[in-house]
C-alpha cells in the first residue's frame, strides 16, 4: 500500500528556517546543531535529538511511528526563531 507522502532523498536543502543553532546559544558550532532547514522540493528537514526510544511507549492516542520513522526534539527557541519564516505561522 502507497503512503500518502514519503521523503524524497534527493531533495536538497535550500534555506535555513530562523537562527543558526550558534545565534541562538543552542552550539558551539562543533557537533550539537539543532536546525530546521527547507528543502528545495519544499519539504521540512529537522535535525534534533532522536528520542524515539524514550518516547515512544509515551505517545498520545492516534499519534504512531512507522518503522522508518524518528522522534526528534529540538529546542523550543529553534522553532520559536523560525516562526518569522514559516508562512502562515
Amino acid at each position: 500500500m502507497a503512503r500518502a507522502w514519503e521523503a524524497d532523498p534527493s531533495a536538497l536543502f535550500e534555506r535555513r528556517l530562523g537562527k543558526s543553532p550558534v545565534a541562538l546559544g543552542n552550539s558551539d558550532g562543533n557537533d550539537e546543531c539543532p536546525d530546521i532547514w527547507q528543502l528545495d522540493n519544499g519539504d521540512i528537514a529537522v535535525i534534533g535529538r532522536d528520542l524515539t526510544a524514550q518516547y515512544a511507549p509515551h505517545l498520545p492516542d492516534g499519534v504512531s511511528l512507522a518503522p522508518d520513522e524518528r522522534l526528534v526534539v529540538i529546542p523550543g527557541s529553534t522553532l520559536s526563531s523560525a516562526a518569522s519564516d514559516i508562512a502562515d505561522a
